[in-house]
């Protein structure tokens, strides 16, 4: 048999990385007081999220506990568009600077969810970013997606809490058709936190059974570089 070689068309990249332990107490720290206070700034009217149980909070990117968040995230959206690059064999037409546009945080207990969304940003180029703080433990006793003993039939309940994010037309795979999925699945993790195109279309299941699950978000605009310093 003649040799064959395979070629994949990528379609979209998602980077995972984690948070440092001290930044995950720090936005605990700063969401706990920040839940508490008056003068706290709601999201409910303006985000997609079905939060009915908890909140959405929109974040103070100059209090010293946000502000090691988002210059964290701005640094890691900058080492995507370089990756995205090399993978593609692109190059820009113009240096980018990142900047932080707004950190939110989403307050979700049992039967919260979000129906699926994308992200506006205020440049063409937009990279958003998602993270979390607190996860209920029977969402960590799961299995994970692509394991053994994962499953989404039956009455699993195998993704609840999870995110899920869709590319294509293709939900699942159909080897009928040798088509192969265009979604993927992840467990939620503390500490956990991935970067991701602000088009890229995404959901969170809902979860039984006590606790919270806390998630910090942000969108990031992507400036050319003479144009950050005109909108720094």
């Amino acid at each position: 048999m003649s040799e064959v070689a395979i070629h994949t068309m990528p379609s979209v990249f998602v980077m995972q990385t984690e948070m440092p332990e001290s930044m995950v107490n720090d936005l605990n720290d700063y969401l706990d007081e920040y839940k508490e206070d008056q003068d706290k700034k709601s999201l409910a009217d303006t985000l997609v999220g079905q939060i009915a149980q908890g909140e959405q909070l929109l974040m103070n990117n100059d209090d010293s506990r946000v502000k090691q968040y988002t210059e964290f995230v701005c640094n890691l959206g900058a080492d995507y568009i370089n990756t995205f690059c090399k993978n593609t064999g692109t190059q820009l037409k113009a240096a980018k600077s990142v900047q932080v546009d707004e950190t939110w945080s989403v307050h979700s207990y049992e039967g919260d969810y979000n129906p699926i969304h994308d992200h506006g940003t205020k440049t063409l180029m937009g990279i958003s970013t998602t993270g979390w703080t607190k996860v209920p433990q029977q969402i960590l006793d799961q299995p994970t997606a692509g394991s053994p003993n994962y499953s989404l039939y039956e009455s699993s309940g195998d993704c609840d809490g999870y995110i899920a994010f869709n590319y294509g037309i293709n939900s699942l795979i159909d080897v009928d058709r040798l088509r192969p999925p265009q979604s993927f699945v992840m467990q939620p993790e503390v500490g956990k936190l991935l970067v991701f195109p602000s088009w890229l279309q995404h959901m969170v299941y809902p979860f039984k059974g006590d606790g919270e699950r806390r998630t910090v978000a942000s969108n990031l605009n992507c400036w050319d570089v003479n144009q950050g310093a005109l909108n720094g």
